[in-house]
């Protein structure tokens, strides 16, 4: 069994070609040593063609906190994060992507929640709040007077928007990893998230921890593209959406997506389908569904 290093957190980032604006990030990880030196900085380059690496080796020289880095080709953000999840040595991990950076306090605040909920087996992780730049709130802020949530039941507790997701290392990465599909780039991390749930709770810190901001070139910007370009991972998650249901409901609109993408792929969508009286039913709007991202896609807008 891995023994990682006690209260002590990996911040990481998958990049590519952000070296215009990664200096936000490694100026926020400076300003965490007023109140907090337990943390190191993982990078891995997912084949930048910038000056990314030339400014992660000069930050490595000159950094008062450890800058692990890594350089790669280029295969996208979960496969990036599947490697990631198996070499962290920390206790905890929190991913930051390239474009975004931590409140000046985020880490003391999860240091802070996290020496009162560590000794709890039942908590796989920490939940905090994204913000923008203007400090307004992503989505929502976490419903009054509760304490854990799962991801699963964001939708159901009324929590909407990004949030800041901090997990045990030895939670994580005992997780199978995101799915690999050739020619294309998993684009769900929601994924891996909703498996933790089945054995684990999230610890919430109702305060902000990121700021975020979303580029035109940002896998949260371009998501709704992703339905064409990953119809195959797509349709994985959608199966295994359709396993983790805990409604008929959520079922049956990620049926509807299923049958969309499994036009995109051209597999029979009953083929392996433990609900296939629910897909049968999904049919017409999953049709419809996939005419209308055919539709936009002719007019540029996915």
């Amino acid at each position: 069994m891995t023994k990682y290093i006690e209260n002590k957190i990996t911040v990481y980032t998958p990049t590519y070609n952000r070296g215009y604006c990664l200096h936000q990030l490694y100026d926020s990880l400076c300003k965490q040593l007023q109140q907090n030196r337990d943390f190191e900085w993982l990078i891995v380059d997912d084949g930048s063609t910038d000056d990314t690496e030339h400014l992660v080796q000069k930050w490595m020289k000159i950094a008062p906190f450890k800058i692990i880095f890594y350089k790669q080709e280029n295969e996208g953000k979960m496969a990036k994060l599947n490697f990631i999840h198996q070499i962290i040595e920390t206790e905890l991990c929190v991913c930051v992507d390239s474009d975004d950076y931590l409140t000046d306090n985020a880490l003391d605040e999860i240091f802070k929640v996290w020496r009162v909920v560590k000794g709890n087996s039942q908590i796989g992780g920490l939940v905090g709040l994204d913000v923008f730049k203007n400090g307004n709130v992503v989505g929502t802020e976490f419903p009054e007077g509760l304490s854990s949530i799962k991801f699963r039941d964001f939708e159901r507790r009324g929590v909407k928007g990004d949030k800041k997701f901090i997990y045990r290392t030895s939670v994580i990465s005992s997780y199978p990893p995101y799915p690999s599909f050739k020619g294309e780039k998993f684009p769900a991390p929601g994924y891996l998230y909703r498996l933790i749930d089945l054995d684990y709770d999230l610890w919430i810190i109702n305060k902000p921890l990121c700021i975020v901001e979303y580029l035109e070139d940002g896998l949260s910007k371009n998501k709704f593209s992703q339905f064409k370009k990953a119809p195959n991972s797509f349709m994985f998650y959608r199966q295994e959406r359709m396993r983790l249901a805990t409604s008929f409901s959520e079922r049956f609109k990620n049926a509807i997506h299923y049958v969309s993408s499994g036009i995109f792929t051209k597999k029979n969508v009953f083929k392996n389908n433990k609900y296939p009286i629910t897909t049968f039913f999904a049919v017409p709007l999953g049709v419809l569904l996939n005419i209308y991202l055919n539709k936009t896609s002719k007019k540029g807008a996915v």
